[in-house]
């Protein structure tokens, strides 16, 4: 018994003033190892009588137990003081100057965003805001989308538990900003809505959230003309290009009527889709850029106005998209990846302010 109590205590000093992890690791191995004299006390057990184990295995189970604790809070130790040492070391001093400048940039959807910003209030137009989190009647209803309509089904909208009665989800486009806007301002009106909206889409072209601006005029006498007219000056100030021509096809939204998705022509140069020129003519073709089309009656009634009175028209488009194709991007994926190696190829400066006079993608 003296000879396993006098044991323990030699190990239990040597654990404690091993100075190094390396040098506890070799205690370790001596006491508790294949070979290690604790070991070969434990392996001693075997062979007794049940007396004997009764009498000599309680010092030697204590004495394992013993050591073992003190291998983890010596090794414990050794590891914190490790820590200690390596985070004074590499404290850093906040008040000196920094090494290099900032590495980000202006994202160039933020670019996009400033650009069509300045262009439309060069128009006339003002920017309306509203919720991304929104209910069933301003995303859907209020916009002439049936119950039975698509976008509605859960696999197109990401949808929130009922509150309160009402169906909440994340907005999927920002029309329900127009619809706010109707009923909360008398006309004549003249916005864009810029903002993130949602759709449960993910590939090359789509992701989950992306960003959208629409437009809206309320006025007496619109026309199909009057939406020509500025969508073919905002996309010769936002390509920075005289030669844009336009191509408006027949189509259907449950929010406007009648309804024109529209084409811009390009040409191919190198190999690349160059936007400009007639899209009819040799070597050109037609890519489709927005939706659009003269506000649906029902949807100015849903908002307390007189249609017989008031008329407008509505366009809207991808602003990630429109950034693809000003800046040669080919993959939407790579807007969210956060690579500084991306930005710096794609981004802008913190100082570029898009103007028209000095060019909005200057």
């Amino acid at each position: 018994m003296s000879e396993i109590s006098n044991l323990k205590a030699g190990l239990i000093a040597d654990i404690n003033a091993a100075d190094t992890l390396d040098a506890l690791e070799a205690l370790r191995v001596g006491a508790m190892g294949k070979n290690g004299v604790v070991t070969g006390l434990l392996k001693t057990l075997g062979p007794m009588s049940p007396e004997e184990r009764l009498e000599k295995g309680p010092p030697i189970q204590d004495l394992r137990e013993s050591v073992t604790a003190a291998l983890a809070d010596r090794k414990a130790a050794l590891e914190q003081a490790a820590l200690d040492a390596k985070l004074a070391a590499e404290k850093i001093d906040m008040t000196l100057p920094a090494g290099i400048g900032p590495q980000g940039s202006v994202h160039p959807v933020s670019q996009v965003m400033d650009e069509l910003a300045e262009i439309f209030a060069d128009l006339g137009f003002s920017v309306a805001t509203g919720p991304e989190i929104e209910d069933d009647w301003h995303n859907f209803t209020a916009l002439n989308i049936p119950e039975t309509h698509p976008a509605r089904a859960m696999h197109d909208t990401f949808y929130f538990p009922d509150a309160e009665g009402k169906k909440m989800l994340l907005r999927t486009h920002t029309s329900p900003v127009q619809i706010r806007t109707m009923m909360s301002g008398e006309p004549p009106i003249r916005i864009i809505a810029p903002g993130r909206v949602y759709r449960s889409d993910s590939d090359a072209t789509h992701t989950p959230m992306f960003h959208q601006i629409e437009g809206l005029v309320i006025d007496k006498g619109i026309t199909l003309g009057h939406l020509k007219w500025t969508l073919e000056t905002f996309l010769k100030a936002f390509f920075e290009r005289d030669d844009i021509v336009l191509r408006l096809r027949p189509s259907y939204f449950p929010f406007t009527e009648p309804s024109v998705e529209v084409d811009v022509g390009y040409t191919l140069t190198n190999g690349q889709r160059v936007i400009g020129g007639d899209g009819d003519a040799p070597g050109g073709g037609w890519l489709e850029v927005l939706g659009s089309g003269m506000v649906n009656r029902r949807v100015i009634e849903a908002c307390g106005l007189d249609p017989d009175e008031w008329q407008g028209f509505a366009f809207g488009t991808g602003v990630d998209r429109l950034a693809m194709l000003k800046y040669g991007m080919n993959d939407l994926r790579a807007f969210f990846d956060g690579d500084l190696r991306w930005l710096k190829h794609y981004g802008f400066s913190a100082l570029d302010v898009p103007t028209l006079s000095g060019g909005v993608g200057a």
